[in-house]
């Protein structure tokens, strides 16, 4: 007999989350029983709600939570009960790639992130009797208690506010991460920015952290162009603007070192690798559909031009979401004005703002989760 918890369960492709009673493992090797205090709702979540899962329904979706450790399943190092801790993606910690500092693209990633079972096909959740797929990104945290494991669990200090801190798991990383990481952006150099939501915000924040001399937004939002200025942009446009290519490469004298897509749509990822200049570097952050497809001119890839994709930032969340708290603490990564909280009830009014742009990042809280 498993633990019971309350979960948000996807029953059809597009359909309304359902709160109801499922049964919770007790914590295997290596996991984590944690009460969630809060949860982002990321576009990947809304993406997989649309049916990009590669499996059947219900699920328990979720991958931004953020809580407080219960108990621990044997071989545990590094956690205690009662330690508050923020979730993130899953990576075995031990192949060629995680070894070589790249966990977001482990030899394990699809199974333990995306497959919605653990990553040796078991399910730590049942609903009414019957093994529904959960663990997504080893957490499905749309529930007021996870098993999460040790390798996705990041340790914060107890006075954190866990409703503030939960999108670092996924969007905020992302973006930052893209950055800071994966770029590797130096002062004075040139970033633009297709998609002013919680990633592109997040990556605009940690622009002005490294020291960018130029600052670029793009959105189809006035709104969130304004927040973008506020956030560390120095120049905004729109993206139905007329001639807009040909505006950013002047204002830029021949094009941004960085550009960062953050829709992922075809034709914005046009839009941002035409304003890279050559020796440049456009990063594909948004999640596409799997038929997407993109042309590019050949010409301006001989000149040096790059085009990358980057999965959650190519941070390492043990190490990378520290320096962001450490950030936020200092005031420079102001993560709490792209949030809007929302009681866990409320799940599905979260979608809606969140689909309707009305709110850049929502963030459930749990009932009883202590959040601040």
């Amino acid at each position: 007999m498993g633990l019971p918890v309350r979960a948000a369960l996807l029953q059809a492709v597009s359909g309304p989350f359902v709160i109801d009673e499922v049964e919770l493992d007790a914590p295997r090797a290596g996991e984590l029983r944690v009460r969630v205090a809060a949860s982002g709702i990321c576009h990947t979540d809304l993406t997989y709600r649309a049916g990009a899962g590669l499996f059947p329904l219900p699920v328990v979706l979720g991958h931004e939570g953020a809580g407080v450790v219960e108990a621990v399943g044997e071989g545990v190092t590094g956690f205690v009960p009662g330690d508050a801790v923020v979730l993130s993606y899953f990576s075995c910690r031990a192949c060629s790639t995680c070894a070589g500092g790249h966990p977001a693209y482990c030899e394990q990633g699809y199974a333990g992130n995306f497959s919605g079972s653990r990553p040796d096909g078991s399910f730590p959740m049942r609903w009414r009797g019957e093994p529904v797929r959960s663990s997504f990104f080893h957490q499905s945290s749309f529930a007021t208690h996870v098993l999460a494991h040790q390798h996705n669990a990041v340790k914060v200090d107890a006075s954190v506010p866990l409703d503030r801190v939960a999108p670092l798991g996924c969007g905020f990383q992302t973006g930052a991460g893209a950055v800071l990481e994966a770029f590797r952006l130096q002062a004075g150099q040139q970033l633009a920015v297709f998609g002013a939501g919680a990633v592109g915000l997040a990556a605009i924040m940690a622009a002005r952290v490294a020291g960018a001399a130029t600052v670029i937004a793009v959105d189809l939002s006035a709104a969130r162009l304004e927040l973008a200025r506020e956030l560390g942009a120095t120049d905004t446009f729109l993206a139905d603007e007329p001639g807009l290519t040909k505006t950013v490469l002047k204002r830029t004298r021949g094009g941004v070192d960085f550009a960062l897509e953050c829709v992922g749509s075809p034709q914005v990822l046009r839009q941002a690798f035409d304003v890279t200049r050559p020796l440049g570097t456009c990063g594909l952050l948004g999640l596409p559909s799997r038929d997407a497809e993109v042309a590019l001119p050949m010409t301006a890839l001989l000149m040096g031009r790059k085009v990358v994709g980057i999965l959650e930032g190519d941070a390492d969340p043990k190490t990378f979401i520290p320096k962001l708290l450490a950030l936020h603490a200092q005031g420079r990564f102001p993560l709490e004005k792209l949030s809007r909280s929302y009681d866990f009830e409320a799940i599905n009014d979260a979608v809606h703002d969140m689909e309707t742009r009305t709110a850049i990042k929502p963030v459930l809280r749990m009932p009883g989760g202590g959040t601040t």
